[in-house]
């Protein structure tokens, strides 16, 4: 689980924060590290290449495979965040000693408060990573829809994306710390810097993702009226495909992560009170230490749920072969370029028009570009790069 409360490793604890911390933590450990170990298999499951189908590889950079790569980086994200959490509630399985003299004051051991920072740190970095990349995935989705990016841009999603994680990551320790473990959390001035950290990201996801999905969406139809002068079902069965796959994302973080923003209010609002223990705050108490429970359930759940909203279910049919695989949009990039050299035909091109000039974009392009906006990887869902109405009339 990702929660800044399992970060505070000093000894003087607020009385909130020690009364989830203290509700049966190993059965919570248990609950954790069963989660996470389900969800990092379930995620790997779904990412393997099943026959029948492409493998699932990042393609080399364009300003339409940037999408796909950066589908691959979030699921690799929320995987080192579940390994965080198995190595965690592993040790704190297996070594309930080691991990007492966490909160022991004036220890001479420095391990424990080591382990406590270093795993803290690396799960709250992989999922802010994550959120990060959520986010640029929101804005490489428009920007690809209105033809805007670059070769570039997946480098500047990189400084950006684990630039930004790192910094509040590091900003937030070491405000939490400062000046020593020891002597950490004596005062909201050390705690509240360090939650704002951990929450941006998901607060910019939850609040700026569903704009730019609306934008986009409402870009794809004016894409495809261009294309065609008209906007037919099929053009229309398309962009709703792709209206319910950026809903689907958007419900995965919502039921993730909303217990946390619940749990932290109900946390804040009971430090807030003279006693917690008083009998007019046990249904809040209570409703907090269900949320502490929820929330080790759910957060190391996201990749899976993630692939699911990405992917659909891949199937259970791996395809363990090494074999060199033809990726689908190598192919046609390959062919578009072949063909490039030679001759530039009329009839395969259409002209899109942004915001000052105009420019000119292979229908090639698009389909990739729609087809990586409703499913993630061109040729990996028969229904839309066979079957489909749409692409049969394209």
């Amino acid at each position: 689980m990702a929660s800044p409360r399992l970060e505070t490793c000093c000894p003087n604890r607020d009385a909130a924060t020690q009364l989830v911390l203290t509700f049966q933590p190993e059965v919570f450990c248990a609950v954790c590290l069963g989660s996470a170990s389900a969800g990092l298999l379930l995620s790997v499951l779904q990412l393997l290449p099943k026959r029948g189908q492409g493998t699932r590889k990042i393609p080399k950079a364009s300003s339409s495979s940037t999408t796909t790569t950066t589908l691959l980086l979030i699921s690799a994200c929320d995987i080192l965040g579940s390994l965080g959490i198995i190595f965690r509630s592993t040790v704190w399985l297996g070594f309930p000693g080691f991990v007492a003299n966490i909160s022991m004051v004036n220890g001479t051991d420095v391990w424990p408060a080591a382990f406590c920072v270093g795993s803290a740190m690396w799960i709250q970095l992989s999922y802010s990573a994550g959120f990060w990349w959520l986010f640029c995935y929101a804005v490489d989705s428009y920007l690809v829809v209105r033809r805007s990016a670059g070769l570039s841009t997946m480098v500047l999603y990189h400084m950006m994306t684990w630039g930004l994680a790192i910094l509040f990551c590091v900003e937030g320790i070491a405000m939490l710390y400062y000046p020593s473990v020891s002597s950490c959390e004596n005062g909201l001035e050390h705690a509240i810097p360090h939650y704002v950290t951990t929450y941006v990201p998901l607060v910019i996801v939850l609040m700026v993702n569903p704009i730019l999905f609306n934008r986009t969406v409402s870009a794809v139809a004016s894409l495809l009226k261009e294309r065609q002068g008209i906007y037919t079902e099929n053009e229309r069965r398309l962009g709703t495909e792709i209206k319910v796959r950026f809903f689907k994302i958007m419900l995965v973080v919502t039921v993730c992560w909303s217990s946390n923003i619940i749990n932290e209010g109900l946390l804040f609002y009971l430090e807030m009170q003279p006693d917690i223990s008083g009998s007019l705050l046990k249904n809040v108490r209570n409703t907090a230490v269900i949320t502490w429970i929820i929330m080790g359930v759910l957060n190391p759940m996201q990749g899976f749920l993630f692939t699911l909203a990405f992917y659909g279910w891949t199937g259970w049919k791996l395809d363990l072969q090494w074999r060199k695989r033809e990726i689908p949009w190598e192919s046609m990039s390959t062919s578009a370029d072949a063909e490039n050299a030679c001759a530039l035909p009329s009839g395969n091109f259409a002209n899109f028009l942004d915001s000052k000039k105009a420019t000119v974009v292979p229908n090639h392009q698009t389909d990739e570009t729609l087809s990586m906006l409703s499913q993630g990887y061109l040729g990996s869902d028969d229904r839309l790069t066979r079957n489909s109405p749409v692409y049969q009339d394209w």
